[in-house]
């Protein structure tokens, strides 16, 4: 699914391809998630790929490996114009691109100066599809960002998204949203939550989320066409009476939802702004995708 025996990555300053890549098995990121990455997605477009917001996925990559005590040579440019030439190597437009920057062996608790970077590309559809998701509120807690840096987007943190969207699944719903340790609302496994009442656009201020680059762009959207946006704390009962609500991430990219415990919304998604703000997302990353 992620590369085939013609795939060319990126590793450490080298173009080689995905089946001959290697990494030491006694790497810290191995055992103990201490890498950060990202997640970028390309669009075609008539002036070739459009890869949406990469200047601020890259500087979200720097600032995540800072937070880490992760030493990094490559600037927000050099790793901008590597992965267009990662599409071209890959002939590629329509691209989930992944860059990872994991470390070298070390078995010990402490910091290794042994850095890699990995970055590879594949056609990757929207992660939840596009039929409304059933949702659940997880019994799993974000964790408390006085033990983690929550802003940062650490490899270690997704053990807590595994558990949260199995959970989720094995009790027959698409996907969980999780609650902080203050029991807020916080956010889905691998996206931010937004949702709709009286005509008002709430999603969950920041502090302990992820400040994802699709929930800015959502919230610029929004402000574009003056619908009111409010950034707060909020509890599960906050939302029931809500006309919709929907996750957005570059993974996901902008996902209804249609029921949150079993509850379900009150309006048809393709009759609300959050479907107007899905339109503008659809048609502002590719300009060859026309939306009917």
């Amino acid at each position: 699914m992620y590369y085939n025996k013609e795939s060319i990555i990126y590793l450490d300053g080298e173009w080689v391809k995905a089946i001959e890549a290697k990494i030491d098995l006694f790497s810290q990121t191995l055992h103990y998630g201490s890498g950060v990455f990202e997640g970028i997605r390309a669009y075609d477009s008539s002036a070739g790929p459009n890869v949406f917001k990469a200047k601020e996925h890259y500087e979200r990559l720097l600032y995540s490996a800072k937070k880490m005590g992760i030493n990094m040579t490559h600037t927000v440019n050099e790793l901008v114009n590597l992965t267009y030439e990662l599409l071209d190597r890959n002939n590629i437009s329509d691209a989930y691109i992944r860059p990872l920057v994991f470390l070298g062996a070390n078995m010990k608790l402490a910091k290794t100066f042994d850095t890699h970077i990995m970055m590879a590309a594949w056609e990757w559809e929207p992660y939840s599809g596009e039929d409304p998701l059933r949702v659940m509120v997880s019994s799993f807690e974000r964790p408390n960002p006085k033990s983690v840096p929550i802003d940062a987007k650490i490899s270690g943190h997704y053990i807590n998204s595994i558990l949260a969207t199995n959970e989720a699944k094995r009790l027959g719903y698409d996907e969980a949203l999780l609650l902080d340790s203050n029991g807020y609302v916080a956010e889905g496994p691998g996206a931010n939550f937004f949702f709709v009442k009286d005509g008002i656009i709430y999603t969950p201020a920041l502090g302990n989320i992820l400040p994802g680059i699709t929930r800015a762009t959502i919230i610029e959207y929004a402000m574009e066409l003056g619908y009111p946006v409010v950034e707060k704390f909020f509890t599960f009962d906050e939302i029931k009476g809500a006309e919709t609500a929907f996750f957005t991430g570059t993974a996901t990219e902008i996902a209804s939802i249609s029921s949150i415990n079993d509850i379900k919304f009150e309006k048809d998604w393709k009759e609300t702004i959050a479907y107007e703000l899905f339109l503008m997302y659809r048609q502002r990353v590719n300009s060859n995708h026309v939306v009917l």
